[in-house]
């Protein structure tokens, strides 16, 4: 059997300006880097209007190896132009540190992948390393104001702000620097976070153009005086530059899948830290161009999902016109207390006690945002037709219909009949919201953590309420939330799997995020800067004397 990496490589792909004329784009709207993908530029659909459906995928709580949700994303767009639709896809830009940590790439994968694989999942067009640019570029320009005479009077103990690297590197969690005398700085406690989880990414993905790109910079609270004043990126007069580094990487990249089928792959924020959605430039853009956007959100829907339909959509006026919510038989049967070493051994029982984590994520997205649900039931061969079924009738008992995809083996083929649902459910609703921006902060957590995870109760650490009502003081308490807490459980502990309902919140840290526009809760023992595993992907990654890649997955 072909590895994910072989099938993209034996695939002959359209030029790209091909697959730009497809969807209405003139040359001199796109910037090509090769012959397979584009930046395209701020004139291409200016005209046009928004008038596509928008179907957003998301999935169960996940499992390590992650259950396909980009790969379904990936098929069922192809699908739909399978079916006669003009669909195109808007996904996240992979990061370097899950590629060569434990994850592994996120071009989808088997015959659902965006192409070229390779490029995408290592540096593709260069946006990561910019914002990683940006980002440091901020960091050197506070503490160079402080070794010049400090103008704004900044205290070296209540700088907020953290350096970045697209990697992952637990050693420089936690640090000091400014070590060696006056000459090099001023010694201070300082830390690296993953650039995925950085606030200029969040910035970048939720900025309509260069104009908000740069006023959303310029707001970043990056540190305070010795008197309690917040200071911004804008009085240290690093917003132009910075803006000047993002000014090419903010235009959304143009790739195709191996069907042809039109992506748009843009900003990459992590959903178990930051808000995990692909840019809104690239979802408003799509929206133009098609007659149907797929796009994700990144792992379970209460992560993913919930940040997209209370901060994207927020921020953009925008409401899905369907939701596709990605599980397993494996995942479920993990929910339900099987090995993870078993989970390719049929177990209807462990099946059934599972299912719950499917329940508890269609009764969110039905009841508590309004949406209109279909299930995709990632397929696996060791799935047997007793497991399906037990599936099968979960969904029956929410209403909500559902369809077996095997788009990983056979395709946009594999997808039809999940297209063909997915087309009859679409219809504009009222998005609904577990909480109302005129909530407080505190109230607004709450509310996620009870409405959507079903805790039993919230408690903020004395330093996270201190932050709140700090927060609040500075006008910021109309801002929504975003909560930081682990992909693999509905609560703040990993282990507890399934619908757990009886157990505690803990918000340890608040991060004001002024620029991106939200509040940042972390919850548990969540780290916004993680660690390679025993035997990371990278072990396994080569280049072959004619240069091949191989190894990546």
């Amino acid at each position: 059997m072909l590895t994910d990496i072989e099938i993209a490589q034996s695939t002959e792909l359209k030029d790209i300006y091909e697959i730009a004329h497809e969807l209405g784009i003139e040359d001199k709207d796109i910037y090509a880097f090769g012959r397979d993908k584009a930046k395209i530029l701020p004139g291409a659909g200016k005209d046009k209007e928004e008038k596509a459906k928008l179907v957003l995928v998301t999935a169960i709580n996940p499992t390590s190896a992650g259950e396909g949700k980009t790969t379904t994303s990936i098929g069922l767009a192809d699908a739909m132009r399978r079916i006669g639709v003009k669909s195109m896809l808007c996904l996240r830009e992979p990061s370097l540190g899950p590629v060569f940590g434990v994850k592994g790439g996120a071009a989808g994968g088997g015959y659902a992948q965006v192409v070229p694989m390779e490029d995408i999942n290592l540096h593709f067009t260069g946006d990561i390393h910019a914002i990683g640019c940006a980002n440091n570029l901020l960091a050197a320009m506070i503490d160079n104001s402080i070794y010049h005479g400090n103008p704004l009077n900044i205290d070296p103990r209540r700088i907020t702000w953290r350096r970045c690297m697209d990697m992952n590197d637990r050693q420089l969690r936690f640090l000091t620097d400014g070590l060696g005398g006056k000459a090099n700085g001023t010694p201070r406690e300082d830390g690296f976070d993953i650039t995925v989880a950085s606030e200029i990414m969040a910035i970048f993905c939720l900025a309509k153009d260069l104009e908000d790109l740069k006023a959303r910079l310029g707001r970043i609270i990056c540190a305070y005086t010795y008197d309690g004043k917040p200071v911004t990126a804008h009085e240290l007069k690093a917003d132009g530059a910075m803006t000047a580094i993002l000014k090419d990487a903010i235009n959304p990249n143009l790739v195709q899948t191996l069907e042809h089928t039109p992506a748009l792959v843009h900003g990459g924020p992590f959903a178990n830290i930051a808000h995990g959605c692909s840019s809104l430039s690239a979802t408003k853009l799509g929206l133009k161009l098609a007659d149907v956007v797929v796009t994700e959100a990144g792992f379970g829907a209460d992560l993913g999902a919930e940040k997209f339909l209370d901060i994207k959509c927020r921020i953009a006026d925008l409401a899905p016109d369907a939701v596709v919510l990605v599980a397993t038989v494996r995942a479920l049967k993990l929910n339900g207390g099987e090995d993870k070493n078993n989970l390719s051994v049929p177990n209807v029982e462990a099946l059934k006690k599972g299912v719950c984590n499917l329940e508890r994520h269609i009764d969110n997205l039905t009841k508590v945002f309004g949406m209109k649900v279909c299930v995709a039931l990632n397929s696996f061969p060791t799935d047997t037709p007793e497991e399906v079924e037990v599936i099968r009738d979960a969904c029956e008992r929410h209403s909500v219909p559902m369809e077996i995809s095997s788009v990983f083996a056979q395709g946009g083929k594999g997808g039809e009949a999940l297209a063909k649902k997915v087309m009859e459910l679409c219809e504009k609703r009222e998005l609904l919201h577990p909480y109302e921006l005129s909530d407080s902060l505190k109230e607004k957590i709450i509310k996620v953590s009870t409405k959507v995870y079903r805790a039993k109760s919230v408690e903020f650490s004395a330093e996270a309420t201190r932050m709140l009502n700090n927060i609040t003081k500075m006008g910021y308490g109309d801002l929504p939330v975003c909560i930081a807490k682990t992909q693999y459980s509905f609560s703040d502990n990993a282990k507890l799997l399934g619908a757990p309902e009886d157990f505690t919140m803990n918000i340890r840290e608040v991060r004001l995020s002024a620029g991106a526009g939200f509040v940042v809760a972390v919850s548990g023992s969540i780290m916004t800067m993680p660690g390679l595993p025993k035997v990371p992907a990278a072990e396994n990654i080569d280049v072959n004397e004619k240069g091949a890649i191989t190894g990546l997955f």
